[in-house]
């Protein structure tokens, strides 16, 4: 009954002759060669690569260029140990080719050397100012922390510490500001400056690029001017008062830049029930 309904296809050893017979087929107990090795992985992305390739970026190897200068203060390496060596004497002799004198004497130099540095006194100046700069930059590199701090804060500690590093000469620092005002002085002065309220602005993390960098930069310049020129008659200890001075202009500064958003949002309301005319001159009034 099951066989004759079961039907098995006339063509089924056709498609069982491709089957290897049992006398063909073989197991071996004997190790197998090892597996081919995996292909290495991927290369790195290509922007990766550029990185790994050409190491520091532009902006890096041009900071580095401008600390490695501002190291000697673009003086040769003999005139530059002078010049350090002789800091040690400002406080005695002041901003003066004496004190210049003395500090050749130290590090065993001619006090020839003296005259091969031009603008002698502005030279002790700036060197001090590129040195401070320095010094500042590595406290900043060196993890300064700064991170859990608003921006004021951050600008106002940044302030301070380039500012204590005049303390130690104080009482000789109006002789400074006088010889930085000299007509002949007043570009590598205002350039070191600038130079330094631009450092400060991005170590505490500001990255404008439009109109708003060059107010930023100008009302922290006027901040760090002022302190320094109450930090001259301040008598306090440890310049607590300069320091407060500090902080209340900052603050004065923002909130100023509030009142100044505020004004441009009003304005902005106003423009849109009167024209655009009327919007156009508020916002030149409050930007500058």
């Amino acid at each position: 009954m099951f066989r004759s309904a079961i039907r098995l296809p006339s063509n089924l050893g056709r498609r069982l002759s491709f089957l290897p017979s049992s006398s063909s087929v073989r197991f071996s107990t004997e190790a197998r060669a090892d597996p081919p090795p995996l292909p290495p992985p991927p290369p790195p992305p290509q922007h990766e690569q550029k990185q790994q390739r050409e190491g520091p970026t532009m902006a890096e190897k041009v900071k580095e260029e401008n600390r490695q200068k501002r190291r000697f203060g673009g003086f040769e390496e003999e005139q530059a140990r002078v010049l350090r060596a002789s800091l040690q004497h400002v406080g005695r002799f002041g901003w003066t080719e004496l004190a210049m004198i003395s500090g050749a004497k130290d590090v065993g130099v001619s006090p020839s050397i003296v005259g091969s540095i031009p603008r002698k006194e502005a030279a002790l100046v700036e060197f001090f100012m590129d040195d401070c700069l320095e010094r500042l930059l590595d406290r900043i590199y060196s993890g300064e922390d700064l991170k859990n701090l608003v921006l004021s804060d951050r600008l106002a500690k940044l302030i301070r510490v380039r500012l204590e590093m005049q303390a130690p000469y104080i009482s000789k620092w109006p002789q400074a500001l006088s010889i930085q005002a000299q007509p002949m002085n007043i570009p590598t002065s205002f350039k070191q400056r600038a130079m330094l309220v631009d450092e400060i602005w991005h170590a505490a993390g500001d990255q404008a690029s439009d109109l708003d960098w060059y107010v930023k930069r100008t009302v922290l310049g006027g901040i760090y001017s002022t302190t320094e020129v109450y930090m001259l008659t301040d008598h306090s200890p440890e310049f607590r008062d300069t320091w407060k001075f500090l902080d209340q202009r900052i603050k004065d500064a923002f909130n100023l830049r509030k009142t100044v958003q505020e004004a441009t949002y009003l304005a902005e309301a106003v423009g849109a029930g009167m024209g655009n005319s009327m919007q156009g001159f508020m916002k030149r009034v409050f930007q500058g």
